[in-house]
């Protein structure tokens, strides 16, 4: 199954980087270049089995289900509904207390896996997503290291 992977080190404890990983609403637009909106579906916060409706800037949809959950360290999500060329899709973070040059803070890795349809198109449709997927990502992550150094996204988590 392809995949790709962005890390960035940010200069804030693990459980703050993640609570900035799993902010929703206003605070999450404020910072994800990718979303246009986002929301949890019939819960007031995430957790393991929460569900979770995203759409993109550009247009996707995707309903995803929340598989684990375990603040400061990890999360993932898998999709239930999403863009027919999708015939799997999950992501999911790591953070792990890092110091660099003296200064603590979290080393927070992001990483997507799928499947693309139809399965006939593999060849491409994987060489393809690795290109889109792993330039999203690293925009993301970019985005969300700035986050983690932003005082009103902080003051929001």
């Amino acid at each position: 199954m392809p995949q790709v992977t962005a890390e960035v080190w940010v200069s804030v404890p693990p459980d703050t980087a993640f609570a900035v990983s799993q902010t929703t609403g206003e605070i999450r637009l404020r910072w994800d270049p990718f979303i246009r909106y986002q929301h949890l579906i019939d819960a007031d916060r995430p957790g393991k089995g929460v569900r979770t409706l995203t759409k993109a800037r550009l247009g996707p949809r995707m309903i995803s289900r929340y598989v684990a959950y375990r603040p400061p360290t990890s999360v993932g999500m898998t999709m239930e509904m999403g863009p027919w060329f999708f015939g799997t899709f999950g992501g999911g973070w790591r953070f792990t207390p890092e110091a660099r040059q003296g200064v603590a803070g979290t080393r927070a890795v992001w990483k997507y896996t799928w499947s693309a349809r139809p399965a006939w198109l593999a060849p491409l449709s994987d060489r393809i997503g690795r290109w889109l997927l792993g330039r999203e990502i690293r925009a993301r992550i970019a985005a969300f290291a700035g986050a983690c150094e932003d005082p009103d996204v902080l003051g929001g988590v």
